[in-house]
């Protein structure tokens, strides 16, 4: 049977299920506001700078306090790297329906971000490369076509 943890807060409850009996979860069934306020006040932010950094506005920032809008695993990598804390202590505390990047550590999230920006760039500069040596070639084949080689 797996072990069950529980653990109130003022109108919160937190559980865990675990298919290891000997290892207690503890994850919040409801957005852990009073968490999420904390770990802003620590990284000397506000509920608006998180907005715009995550590209939502106030009301969207409400409503994922108000436990209205869920949060994405892409929003869950940006909120982890502002505030200081790894992916899945933030889907650990934004309810048990948000997901965990692919990353399950900062350092990780950080450096697989890092990676992931540098092949992006290379393949732009490689496609924009492939574009410009195709718009050539259609030139040379206008060209042919007219019979000015």
């Amino acid at each position: 049977m797996a072990a069950l943890s529980v653990r109130r807060s003022r109108h919160k409850q937190s559980f865990g299920v675990c298919p290891n009996p000997r290892i207690l979860l503890r994850m919040a069934l409801f957005f852990d506001s009073e968490w999420f306020d904390a770990k802003l006040k620590i990284a000397g932010l506000s509920r608006a700078t998180l907005a715009a950094a995550l590209g939502l506005g106030d009301d969207e920032i409400a409503d994922i306090w108000k436990d209205q809008r869920e949060i994405s695993a892409r929003e869950v990598a940006l909120i982890a790297a502002l505030l200081g804390v790894s992916a899945k202590d933030v889907a650990t505390y934004a309810g048990v329906s948000t997901p965990v990047p692919l990353a399950q550590n900062e350092s990780a999230s950080t450096d697989d971000a890092r990676v992931i920006g540098n092949a992006l760039r290379d393949l732009s500069t490689r496609l924009c490369h492939v574009e410009t040596t195709l718009d050539e070639l259609k030139a040379l084949l206008t060209d042919l076509k007219r019979g000015k080689t």
